[in-house]
């Protein structure tokens, strides 16, 4: 009995206790539960200004068939590589062997790659064996249809070469060449000599899954050699889809980490991407083969053109470069300085002077100016490979000495104890399960606030609980996100992991985006990484969340400007199955400067495994509604397994309603 009462008398004494600390007449129990956001200036912190981005990777067909708008795979028949015969898939013949003759050689005018396609029309235009109507030649699909709009233009560039006069018709079809949807003819009585062609194909017609046919009635051998066939009105004209590139620009990534991942090493360093190899003429790339994704590309989005991504995004580059490492070869560190060497001609490239060496090439390319380079991370997934640590201080070295306001990431992880070499960053990854993810908010509570910040440059949940890309994955990603928010003195920028898929080439589940020739949609967790978006350069407030459920809730609270108005947004996830009736108290306000209404914003469904598709993508997507009793004390209600924001509208700078005292502490 005296032990029993004495137990309910702490209780008593610890619910005054907390009553008298928040001022509050109600409890956990009246409320589930309780979230005190202190807006002090002594409880605030800027946020970095880049703390949320993506990560390209050319993974999935990311790039080549995806973000990059050629619509021709294989332009240069350089994919099946030296074999013979020949493999020039996804080119096909149209006609049979009694009419043409198709062949690869070593004839073509490019150095780097010199593979071109020969043709050979047996059957002509009168005579005994003649071609059938429209004639004989080649056709190409690009990757799983090329998709051709009425109305637009498409510019087909192509060299060609004959040792007679040429009649060529080019058409845009339908997939099995019935459906013309747009023609030419390119004729030409000297092309002895290879000869560069260009023409405009303008569209009569729509069809998703179409191909780009070369034909010729006429007898005689043709060479052909880097065709290629891009839309017109790409991104401002840098070649970029432009469905694709206004879903990344949707999320205001403060930065883009590129080009990978995996393709940045290549199993073997003889695929690894090499940046010098993906600059100058498209047609003088000698492209390669990820062999890692398993795939070929032309590298025509390559290293230029991903600079040029990231300032038409607004976005930080993070270019992330080879250190002599494959994920099956490492380079012994005495051999190491024509890597260290490759490196910093990649920066020059981006940073040098027009005059400069590489900044000549780059200004030849058509951007005179730098572009805004500050963050290198040397080598990926590589710490505890062999040689990784000898090679990177030699990399670091060369880099500080030349270019010193230049930030280094490394790739050993730091959040549990120090480096054992100099960083400017530490690169964190993270796939497992969603509760695992979920669980993992508060990973950098304990890091130490001094040394090297985190850089979470891939963060994803995967397995079953992701499948295609679910709402539960989402939700623990949100979860881990706002622990990220929370630490962002230690943890500098993060970004999810994969950001495309083609569907046609799922090499990696789940992914943000996934895309096909014509369409596009975002996965739950794209959705999910639009609640941060504002995150960027914000103002975070200290919260404390008080929970009969806290197990399942994170909760954040962050100060954001848009359109020159300022606006308190408190973000909670719900990952537990239970609907939780949540009380919102902001102290150290005056009241008089928030508004009495806002918005509310929430991610769920009905079922936590639920998936968007191309045939309902907007099943898991944010709704936007009003939220009535906005203010100081809001009374909101959270839905089970939900992602949830509330804003509201601050009539004046934080700066300015902000207090350290305490005369206006909330009293209910």
């Amino acid at each position: 009995m005296g032990r029993s009462c004495d137990h309910d008398a702490l209780i008593l004494v610890l619910l005054i206790g907390f009553c008298v600390i928040f001022q509050c007449s109600a409890t956990l129990w009246d409320t589930n539960a309780l979230l005190v956001v202190n807006a002090s200036k002594s409880s605030t912190r800027k946020m970095p200004e880049s703390l949320f981005g993506v990560f390209f990777e050319e993974i999935n067909h990311a790039g080549a068939g995806g973000l990059w708008a050629e619509l021709v795979s294989n332009r240069g028949f350089e994919s099946g590589g030296q074999h013979s015969p020949s493999i020039i898939a996804p080119w096909s013949i149209i006609g049979d062997d009694s009419m043409l003759k198709v062949s690869t050689d070593f004839s073509s005018c490019f150095k780097q790659n010199p593979i071109a396609l020969r043709m050979e029309v047996v059957c002509d235009d009168h005579g005994t064996n003649i071609c059938p109507d429209g004639g004989v030649g080649i056709y190409n699909p690009g990757h799983w249809g090329m998709n051709i709009e009425e109305g637009k233009s498409y510019n087909l560039v192509f060299y060609i070469r004959s040792s007679g006069s040429i009649n060529v018709s080019v058409s845009l079809t339908d997939s099995i060449g019935v459906q013309t949807l747009a023609t030419t003819n390119i004729i030409a009585s000297d092309v002895s000599n290879w000869t560069k062609m260009e023409t405009k194909l303008e569209a009569k017609g729509s069809n998703p899954n179409s191909r780009l046919q070369l034909k010729t009635n006429k007898k005689g051998i043709i060479w052909f050699d880097q065709v290629s066939l891009m839309p017109s009105d790409t991104y401002k004209g840098h070649g970029f889809r432009n469905d694709l590139f206004k879903m990344v620009a949707d999320m205001k990534p403060g930065f883009i980490r590129f080009p990978g991942g995996c393709f940045v090493e290549g199993e073997y360093l003889r695929n690894a991407f090499r940046w010098k190899e993906t600059v100058g003429p498209w047609e003088e790339r000698p492209g390669h083969f990820g062999d890692v994704w398993m795939y070929w590309t032309e590298d025509a989005l390559g290293h230029f053109e991903f600079f040029q991504l990231a300032e038409d995004l607004g976005a930080a580059p993070i270019w992330v470069f080879n250190n002599g490492i494959s994920h099956k070869e490492s380079v012994d560190p005495s051999n190491i300085m024509p890597f260290v060497q490759e490196a910093l001609d990649g920066i020059e490239f981006a940073r040098g002077d027009s005059n400069s060496t590489w900044g000549s090439v780059r200004a030849a390319m058509g951007h005179p100016k730098p572009f805004d380079l500050k963050y290198v991370a040397i080598g990926n997934e590589d710490c505890w490979l062999k040689n990784y640590r000898a090679n990177y201080l030699q990399f670091y070295a060369a880099i500080q000495k030349a270019y010193p306001d230049i930030k280094m990431i490394s790739n050993c992880d730091g959040s549990n104890g120090p480096l054992d070499h100099p960083a400017d960053m530490y690169d964190f990854h993270i796939y497992a399960n969603a509760s695992t993810v979920f669980s993992m908010a508060n990973t950098f509570d304990h890091t130490s606030r001094v040394g090297p910040k985190a850089f979470v440059s891939e963060y994803a949940v995967t397995g079953n609980d992701a499948g295609s890309g679910s709402l539960l994955g989402a939700l623990a990603e949100a979860g881990f996100l706002i622990g990220v928010e929370k630490n962002s003195d230690v943890v500098e920028m993060a970004s999810y992991a994969p950001l495309f898929v083609n569907t046609n080439d799922r090499r990696w589940m789940p992914d943000a985006i996934v895309f096909d020739s014509s369409q596009s949609y975002g996965t739950p967790s794209y959705w999910m990484q639009h609640f941060f978006k504002e995150s960027n350069g914000a103002t975070l407030l200290k919260s404390t969340l008080q929970s009969n459920s806290s197990m399942s809730l994170e909760a954040s609270a962050i100060v954001y400007t848009e359109d020159d108005k300022s606006y308190l947004r408190v973000k909670v996830v719900n990952f537990g199955s239970n609907t939780v009736n949540l009380k919102v108290m902001i102290d150290g306000v005056d009241p008089n400067l928030l508004d009495t209404s806002g918005s509310k914003t929430v991610l769920s469904s009905t079922n936590v495994r639920d998936e968007n598709s191309f045939a309902n993508p907007n099943k898991v997507t944010p709704v936007k509604s009003l939220l009535e009793t906005a203010g100081k004390n809001m009374d909101v209600v959270l839905l089970p397994h939900s992602l949830t924001c509330f804003d509201v509208l601050m009539k004046s700078d934080i700066t300015q309603m902000t207090s350290d005292d305490k005369s206006y502490v909330s009293s209910m």
